[in-house]
């Protein structure tokens, strides 16, 4: 998230030029956080377990491992490792069984991949098309991404991994985009979450970017080696002494539905549908292929019982194929801005800048490689050509690995004309910065291939630029970017379908420099995000007026709760803020067991109470004074939101009528669309939509798997699709103390492109820190930025195909996401596969548009382009690995996992992706066998990242949690932006008594202590020390019981330990040094994230201290690992 905070405008501040803006350069802030998550897990399904291993003597002080992965001196010139069968791994001792060690996750019959290392029958295979439908398929299973499951899960005890996400198309022909379809009945739609008719057009590619300063080129690789021979392998000696008990054994410090919506109106959104398709029957017609994945394909996270047999992928060593297609051709004729862009495919090579291998160039072949050499002599012959990346790590005696400060999204190893331009990784995020040349060598990587993409966030500097011609590729419709090249001043060539194009007579002159003839330096190819206001074709209506509607419920719960206070007061103080211009209208309706519309026709001396007790069959009774001008009827709206809280304190009514309430906002809204907030306490009893508590308290702890995480009724789902329809979203605020079923309600929300607040245990008076938080949420909500009748779609380079979505929206016509409602805090993920082989290709290019109608009654689109380079081996694959990225998509595909199958297929299948990862890093890159779990550098975090989501809310098991707890933070994984969604996963730990100025940062003339991020295990913690650990949305200050003086009394503002209160949630403001440093430190790791997070000070004997040490995500616990027997486990299953 950028530093500049969430106040700015999004690129409305600044002046657009009539024909184009000012150049303004885009640079990105770093994101500064730290990584966290809460929550702990129990593993079930038992197997013959390792006991953990404590330590002993010369357990962690073993030499380090050797490898021919070892970083070295001088040039560093790109060598292929040796693809051939490893040889095998040195026995090593194992650990003595314990009698009373934690059951060790399954192998299970869940895998993310094909072809999984360890036998196995099931997989969730990463970037493969989905499996064409067959004959006598049941129709799938509901989930918010485009595919879904088809078959449903059968219990596989113990049966070894490799059944998991899979995404391995089965035997049998495969349709291509540009291949016509056979005759015959329509095949199954892609899911319930994306229907498309039959013969309607295949799905365009999505994607995303990420936070991340952009860096020109990779640093240099690492330290020259020493002299003489590198250290002799020798085995670990066996652990001695008892284990410990509940720290970690300390080592050393080192959709869519089948039907579209009815009565769709005709709406700007539609119109964005027409304009990116005007071109596809000419495209079809001449033949051209398209980057769209099939309509009729299944979900490749569906869970398959039984075995598949999936045939090894080939060699990832191509053998002699068409020439590469290298950057940098020069015209000589040409300005020297047309230097360094793409050249046709044959156009003489020239030297890529690269600092190791990105594309097919011909390789030399040593007369003597690694595999005739002795191990020594190998490890010295490749120790100067190993990126960092790939440096060797062994997990089991390094354990310090956490970076002091925010870990930053890995740079793509592009040229530095090329990387300085890319779009940001807070935006747009790829799993992989290295593209595999095939879908078989990213196969064998057994790494997934996706995208996120946070593509509304606020922005510092977005450049925006006003024209009468918007620059598109004709064929694909691809907006021109930095990433074209230019044949000439007349012509330039697509990065994603490679037409060739005319350059407009306009897009000669550039309005920046004022200069004719220099299209080049236009804004539009000078900057990677850019943002258009869009001329008439864009639309068939008029832009639509920012629309309002409030929904609350007053029962006699609800009133109970005091939240009716805190949303008038935040609408009192917060109305002349809302987004919006001279059309805005707002509008309110109440309900408990009858509904309650308010007439606010301007000329009326006060607000009119209009009650409709007919909840069967809903009508509006007077349609045209319930939704009105804002600034017409402001003072009616002021005296409403003063007189409700009164209105129904003495209120008995305890029943509720959400559904019939909810169908009046969709009636009140479908001739405009617009945004329904919806403020809800308790489970709804009467109408439609009612529902029946279906949690059972005393399963809450349960080790089996959990049930009811899919919907009780497909009302509200329905519902959400026509609001959808009706660009219509409706936004979920739950604050109940009991069940309220959420994963019923919430889906009103995730399919109409919403979203869902949940604040458990609210009260007024008893839970201050939940109401300060509520209060600062519904301002920022409030306040936010908003786009109306949106639409995205995502592209990308031709044998690429985008085939699974994940997150709040609705599909329409099979790529193209539906979003009535964009806002700057939702994130987007996608997974891709490799269609056609990218061998004479260098690079692959992706491009996210966002067409949507501004507050203002702009209509405007944001494009996000993002330049990756292609790689043809495994080494280069796993050097350009995002192992946050990783962590994001398996998170949202392990929630949809979670519903489709079961809870516990879906911890499998996170376990299984780390030993698949490993096991194919040591079997495929690795060329010297060793003991020990060895990973490279850029992964050595998977497996705790990992483990910290098998412990999280959303995936534990065997501690009581709460339904509505899970399913919220399913919700919010799915949901959230990737640099909110680690701090969820891996909280982040810091020391706070002894706050220096040593490192800080000068942020407004503010100093900001960096304190280093701490190892989420209770030995890091100390009782003369305090340490405060974030989570995401809530921050816990932990006092310790001899915590130094000073700090109590400068800080806390209290005498001595006893004195501190037990529900502090404050920090006084104190006049003292170490005061300001930590209220400016925690303030600052506020303004990092967009909704408020509260603070808890907790002792040794709080309430809350159990959370707090929940989060311990290294800890073992008694129903889960800790991270040193979760490594122990990995390890076992990697040497099977």
């Amino acid at each position: 998230m950028s530093n500049a905070g969430f106040s700015s405008q999004n690129g409305a501040g600044g002046q657009a030029y009539v024909n184009g803006p000012s150049q303004s350069p885009f640079p990105m802030q770093q994101v500064s956080q730290g990584y966290s998550t809460p929550g702990q897990l129990g593993y079930h399904n038992p197997v013959p377990a390792k006991a953990p291993m404590p330590p002993g003597p010369g357990l962690y002080n073993a030499v380090p491992p050797v490898s021919s992965y070892q970083s070295g001196p001088g040039p560093h010139m790109p060598v292929r490792p040796q693809m051939g069968g490893p040889p095998p791994m040195p026995p090593g001792p194992m650990p003595p069984t314990s009698q009373n060690s934690v059951p060790l996750p399954t192998a299970s019959t869940n895998n993310y991949y094909p072809n999984a290392q360890n036998p196995s029958p099931s997989s969730w295979n990463y970037g493969v098309r989905p499996p064409m439908g067959v004959a006598g398929t049941p129709p799938p299973q509901p989930g918010n991404h485009v595919t879904s499951t088809s078959s449903s899960p059968s219990p596989v005890p113990n049966l070894p991994p490799s059944q998991g996400f899979s995404a391995g198309p089965p035997p049998g022909p495969t349709l291509t985009p540009d291949a016509s379809r056979p005759p015959g009945p329509p095949l199954p739609p892609a899911s319930l979450n994306s229907w498309a008719p039959p013969g309607s057009v295949p799905p365009l590619p999505m994607n995303a970017m990420t936070p991340q300063t952009y860096q020109p080129g990779r640093p240099a690789y690492g330290p020259p080696p020493t002299a003489g021979p590198p250290p002799a392998m020798r085995p670990t000696p066996p652990p001695t002494g008892p284990p410990l008990g509940t720290a970690t054994p300390p080592p050393p410090m080192a959709p869519q539905h089948e039907a579209g919506p009815s009565g769709s109106v005709s709406s700007n959104a539609s119109a964005f549908n027409d304009v990116e398709n005007m071109d596809w029957d000419v495209n079809q017609s001449a033949g051209m292929r398209q980057t769209h994945a099939p309509t009729n394909s299944q979900d490749p996270n569906s869970f398959e019982a039984g075995d598949r047999t999936i045939p090894d992928p080939p060699s990832s060593q191509p053998g002699p194929g068409p020439a590469g297609r290298p950057m940098g051709l020069a015209y000589p004729s040409l300005p020297p801005g047309y230097q360094n862009m793409a050249q046709p495919p044959n156009a003489p090579p020239m030297h890529p800048t690269q600092p190791y291998s990105s594309g097919p160039a011909a390789y030399q072949q040593p007369s003597m490689g690694p595999a005739q050499l002795s191990p020594s002599m190998a490890a010295m012959s490749l120790q100067s050509q190993t990126p960092d990346a790939l440096r060797v790590v062994n997990l089991l005696q390094e354990r310090n690995l956490l970076p002091p400060t925010a870990i930053e999204a890995p740079t793509p190893c592009l040229p530095q004309d090329l990387q300085k331009v890319n779009c940001s990784p807070e935006v747009f995020r790829s799993t992989l910065t290295s593209i595999p040349q095939t879908q078989a060598l990213l196969n064998k990587a057994k790494l997934p291939l996706g995208l996120l993409l946070h593509p509304f966030k606020d922005l510092s500097q977005l450049p925006v630029v006003t024209s009468s011609t918007i620059v598109r590729c004709r064929s694909c419709r691809t907006y021109i970017n930095p990433f074209v090249s230019f044949l000439d001043q007349r012509r330039w060539k697509c990065n994603l379908c490679y037409r060739v194009n005319d350059v407009p007579e306009e897009f000669m002159y550039n309005p920046v420099s004022r200069c004719y003839g220099e299209p080049h330096k236009r804004p539009e190819v000078q900057n990677a995000t850019i943002e258009f206001i869009a001329p008439s074709e864009y639309m068939l209506r008029p832009p639509q007026p920012a629309v309002y509607l409030f929904v609350l419920d007053v029962s006699h719960n609800a009133v109970q709760t005091g939240y009716i206070d805190v949303v008038c007061q935040s609408l009192l103080e917060n109305l002349n803020l809302l987004p919006g211009d001279t059309r805005t209208k707002i509008g309110f309706i109440t309900f408990d067991s009858t509904i309650h519309f308010y007439n606010l026709q301007e000329g009326l001396s006060q607000p009119q109470m209009l009650i409709v007790s007919d909840i069967e069959d809903i009508f509006l009774p007077t349609p045209d004074s319930l939704l009105v001008n804002f600034n017409e009827c402001k003072e009616l709206v002021q005296d409403l939101l003063k007189s409700l809280p009164q209105m129904f304190s003495k209120t008995m009514e305890t029943q509720s009528a959400l559904g019939p309430s909810l169908q009046a906002a969709f009636k009140l809204l479908s001739p405009t669309g617009g945004r329904v907030s919806v403020f809800q306490t308790q489970l709804p009893t009467l109408g439609v939509g009612a529902l029946k508590s279906r949690e059972d308290p005393n399963q809450r702890a349960s080790a089996k798997d959990i049930p009811h995480l899919s919907p009780a009724t497909d009302f509200y789902k329905k519902l959400a699709l026509d609001c959808s329809g009706q660009q219509v979203a409706v936004d979920l605020f739950m604050l109940s103390s009991q069940y309220c079923d959420l994963a019923s309600l919430g889906c009103i929300s995730r399919y109409s492109a919403g979203s869902v607040h949940y604040y458990p245990s609210y009260h007024n008076q008893h839970n201050p820190a939940q109401t300060e938080r509520f209060q600062k949420d519904l301002k920022r909500y409030l306040t936010r930025k908003i786009g109306f009748e949106a639409v995205m779609r995502i592209r990308c380079t031709k044998g690429l195909s985008i085939h699974t979505f994940h997150g709040n929206f609705f599909v329409r016509s099979t790529d193209l996401l539906s979003l009535p409602n964009v806002n700057p805090d939702a994130g987007f993920a996608v997974q891709m596969s490799i269609e056609e082989n990218l061998v004479d290709m260098q690079v692959v290019s992706f491009q996210a548009a966002l067409l949507y109608t501004s507050s203002k009654g702009e209509r405007r689109i944001r494009v996000h382009t993002m330049c990756l380079p292609v790689v043809n081996s495994l080494s280069d694959i796993f050097a350009g690995a995002d192992v946050q990225a990783i962590t994001g998509l398996l998170a949202s595909m392990a929630v949809d996992r979670s519903v489709t199958a079961s809870l516990s297929d879906a911890r499998d299948a996170m376990t299984n992706a780390v030993i698949d990862s490993l096991a194919s890093y040591r079997t495929a890159v690795l060329t010297i066998q060793q003991p020990g779990l060895l990973s490279p550098t850029c992964l050595r975090l998977f497996p705790l990242y990992i483990l910290a989501l098998l412990k999280q809310i959303a995936f534990r098991t065997g501690t009581s949690t709460r339904l509505d707890d899970r399913v919220f933070a399913m919700c919010q994984l799915k949901y959230q932006p990737l640099a909110y969604l680690m701090l969820m996963i891996h909280p982040a730990l810091y020391r706070v008594d002894d706050l220096t100025d040593e490192g800080a940062l000068n942020v407004s003339d503010r100093t900001i202590p960096q304190p280093r991020v701490l190892q989420l295990s209770v030995e890091k913690l100390s009782r003369e020390g305090a340490f405060l650990m974030d989570t995401g949305s809530v921050m816990y200050l932990w006092v310790g019981r001899n915590c130094n003086p000073q700090f109590l009394t400068q800080v806390l503002g209290v005498p001595s330990y006893a004195a501190l209160p037990q529900n502090m949630t404050q920090l006084p403001e104190l006049d003292t040094a170490e005061s300001t440093r930590t209220r400016a430190f925690v303030g600052w790791l506020r303004e990092q994230r967009p909704f408020y997070p509260t603070l808890h000070v907790i002792k040794d004997d709080s309430q809350l201290k159990a959370n707090f040490m929940q989060s311990m995500v290294e800890d073992r616990t008694e129903s889960a690992l800790s991270y040193y027997e979760f490594l122990l486990h990995v390890q076992q299953q990697i040497s099977k």
